[in-house]
């Protein structure tokens, strides 16, 4: 069942549950790492892994003049963006790459729009690391396993599940929730393209990344 909020939690978190995305504004990203952190201490993830990571591009540039601040409107006008952080991880895409290469069905797109792994079937081959275009599979146990050695070298694959317990509950994905600049948007892709509007920022992937995310909707956040 979808669990839709009337109140939101936070600006970034506008409404959870069945046909949620995540989408980051990089705008707002200031690299100050709290989701990192967040995401470790609620799901226990060792220090050597890491779920989400924080992408930054351009570090110590300035932008061309007029656009510090406004990366999404200089990379439109093909102006230089200067310093750039891009929150990266699971996007639970609705045309996601991995699930189309996963051989033995490890991933699934599910019935509530969330892209989960079943370890049992997850053979380490990493054709999904291969076909995710923003790095969400991880391979924390790379060696030393049967499956590695027959089939690959990845071990068991780990991703950002997108809090998908917690939103079961109405609660936002931790990253999200403590995120000190709403960087990190959840709702639907009305939610997400309307925010962007109001904040008078914009999508920093391109056409064709906006369509694995978002499917049929991609316009609509396109043209936010």
């Amino acid at each position: 069942m979808s669990t839709h909020n009337q109140n939101r939690m936070s600006d970034g978190v506008m409404s959870t549950g069945e046909g949620m995305r995540i989408f980051p504004d990089v705008e707002a990203c200031i690299d100050c790492g709290a989701c990192v952190v967040s995401c470790k201490r609620t799901w226990d993830v060792p220090n050597t892994e890491q779920r989400i990571e924080i992408s930054t591009m351009l570090e110590g540039r300035e932008g061309d003049e007029g656009y510090n601040h406004r990366q999404t409107a200089a990379l439109a006008e093909g102006q230089n963006p200067g310093e750039t952080s891009l929150p990266m991880q699971c996007y639970h895409c609705e045309n996601a790459p991995c699930v189309s290469v996963c051989p033995t069905d490890a991933l699934q797109k599910e019935d509530d729009g969330f892209v989960t792994v079943s370890d049992d079937l997850c053979v380490g081959c990493q054709y999904c690391l291969s076909a995710c275009p923003f790095g969400a599979p991880q391979f924390p146990d790379g060696e030393g396993t049967v499956s590695s050695e027959v089939f690959g070298t990845g071990g068991v694959m780990d991703k950002c599940t997108g809090c998908r317990s917690r939103q079961k509950a109405g609660k936002g994905p931790a990253c999200a929730e403590e995120c000190s600049t709403d960087a990190i948007l959840v709702g639907s892709a009305g939610d997400i393209a309307d925010e962007l509007e109001q904040r008078g920022s914009g999508s920093f992937f391109n056409d064709t990344a906006l369509e694995i995310i978002f499917g049929d909707d991609a316009d609509m956040v396109s043209d936010a």
